[in-house]
């Protein structure tokens, strides 16, 4: 009996440890850090085309996270609202917290921040220096 179940043990393969669950956190600062420029978005917001769409006209490719297709979307969207320090107000529905853009994985903010950028003059310099735009 001792060596058959000791016979089957050797046979059996270790089951593997599960993997760690990345934090919300940590996967937003992972994702904004793999491309030069990273927009969290909802797919049926319109703020959220517009910045995509100011993007695309200028010549960048951001990488588009939609929040609303992953599976983890609601824990994402928590993290990035404590990261553009978005407290939700009082009751009620609360605004969307997106789009939060990216750049060279430094955070530029929601749509506010990135129409003020573009508006001054700063938005092109830091995408030429997160190498996303080479004009």
């Amino acid at each position: 009996m001792q060596y058959a179940a000791a016979e089957q043990a050797w046979y059996m393969p270790a089951a593997a440890a599960p993997a760690p669950v990345e934090s919300a956190a940590a996967r937003v600062e992972r994702l904004a850090s793999e491309s030069a420029v990273v927009v969290f978005s909802v797919s049926s917001c319109c703020m959220c085309h517009a910045v995509k769409r100011l993007f695309c006209g200028m010549g960048v490719h951001p990488a588009v996270h939609e929040l609303d297709l992953d599976p983890r979307g609601r824990e994402l969207e928590r993290a990035l609202a404590r990261l553009v320090g978005y407290s939700g107000g009082g009751g009620g529905a609360a605004p969307p917290v997106v789009p939060v853009v990216f750049i060279g994985g430094k955070l530029v903010g929601a749509m506010d921040r990135v129409m003020a950028a573009h508006i001054n003059g700063s938005l092109v310099p830091l995408l030429k220096e997160a190498g996303a735009l080479w004009l």
